[in-house]
């Protein structure tokens, strides 16, 4: 077996991937690598350019607003999570820190190559999207339970 096809199997296995047709994970595996992110490393920090998609597989990532003299943790992610859509959107910046709590292993896809798979086939595009959307939607409902537990509502 090629790297390639190592990468490929393994990138099905995550839930964005589930159910995706061999084809279509192969296609995104091309823009894919491995990457481990050690306990208190950060995969990524608020303004910094956002290059990487990153499809979590261990480890538990924070997600963290600077505040003058402290800092507050948005969510805590997991296996199966996905951070990063904003690869796809202008500025393409980090708007929040992501603190590995512990090691990490993800995915990362590359955003430019990513931007170019999902117009170069809209086929593709529409089915990545639709996953991607679905997770957006799940974030923003924790979001807002999490945000009526605060208010007591």
């Amino acid at each position: 077996m090629t790297e390639l096809s190592d990468l490929s199997r393994s990138l099905g296995e995550h839930p964005l991937c589930q159910g995706l047709r061999e084809e279509d994970v192969a296609f995104l595996a091309g823009c894919a690598k491995n990457q481990r992110t050690a306990s208190g490393a950060f995969l990524a920090r608020e303004g910094d350019p956002a290059s990487s998609l990153f499809l979590i597989r261990s480890g538990s990532v924070a997600l963290e607003v600077q505040r003058p003299g402290r800092v507050s943790r948005v969510e805590t992610v997991g296996a199966g999570d996905v951070l990063g859509w904003n690869v796809l959107f202008p500025p393409h910046a980090w708007h929040l820190d992501l603190r590995a709590l512990d090691s990490v292993l993800a995915f990362a896809v590359d955003g430019a190559c990513l931007r170019g798979k999902l117009a170069s086939d809209h086929s593709f595009g529409f089915r990545i999207a639709m996953r991607l959307l679905e997770r957006v939607h799940n974030r923003l409902e924790r979001a807002r339970l999490a945000q009526l537990d605060v208010l007591g509502r």
